[in-house]
């Protein structure tokens, strides 16, 4: 059964039908609803609103959101690929656990693009990129303390910034495509995480290093900074051993 919060979907309605927090999709976005789903899925596992090990009905879904199985298969074909879930033939699909490896292998896929991202941003970001990623800053300082959850969406905001500044679009496309399992160690971490304090520091030091035009510079602090979460890693695997693969 599939057992969560009821998603916000920004083109969902809801119904008067009996069934728990329904939802019914209108084509308002310029995506497939199987997108949507897709997105609102991935979220609530990253989150942690979906658990790893949790069951994941089609038809449950399809039920409540108003639309066919198709879109839910494909939905989950999507997240499969990003292994967040499991597809098992005559079982059912299942929320996987946090896997180690995959998360070293993202954070070194990351690592490489970003620092080169952050090399390209020395010689070529406009002085607005700067001037917004400025801002970002500014406005991470103003929830550092006690909105931590706000603190994460600002800073997914700035690299993204980062890597459109210099016409990196493909580039953050393939950092999200990968990231997510990262991304889940950052919602587990929340309340024992690297300070924000140091994370907005290390921002700091790769825009410093930017707007110097210094690359070596900028792509050092951006390495220190995406190294953070192999220092907290060990602690993490160690306080929530159900949420994780076994070794």
């Amino acid at each position: 059964m599939f057992r969560t919060q009821c998603f916000r979907l920004r083109n969902a309605k809801k119904s008067k039908q009996k069934h728990p927090c329904p939802r019914k999709f209108q084509q308002i976005e310029p995506v497939s609803i199987s997108t949507q789903l897709y997105r609102h899925l991935r979220g609530a596992i990253i989150r942690g609103e979906l658990h790893p090990g949790q069951a994941l009905s089609e038809a449950e879904i399809a039920r409540q959101y108003e639309t066919s199985r198709q879109p839910v298969r494909e939905a989950f074909i999507k997240l499969s690929e990003e292994r967040l879930v499991s597809i098992q033939p005559q079982r059912g699909t299942y929320v996987v656990k946090i896997s180690v490896s995959d998360v070293l292998d993202a954070r070194f896929v990351r690592e490489a693009i970003e620092v080169a991202v952050s090399q390209d941003a020395a010689t070529s970001a406009p002085p607005s990129a700067i001037k917004e990623l400025r801002n970002l800053i500014a406005r991470q300082k103003e929830v550092m303390h006690g909105h931590n959850v706000e603190f994460l969406i600002l800073d997914e905001e700035f690299h993204r910034t980062l890597a459109l500044s210099v016409g990196r679009a493909h580039a953050w496309r393939v950092i999200e495509s990968i990231k997510a399992q990262m991304d889940r160690i950052r919602y587990l971490s929340l309340d024992d995480a690297t300070p924000i304090t140091r994370l907005i520091e290390q921002h700091s030091r790769i825009v410093d290093g930017i707007e110097a035009g210094d690359a070596t510079a900028a792509a050092a602090a951006m390495r220190s900074h995406l190294r953070e979460i192999m220092v907290s890693l060990p602690d993490i695997a160690t306080r929530f051993p159900d949420v994780f693969e076994s070794s």
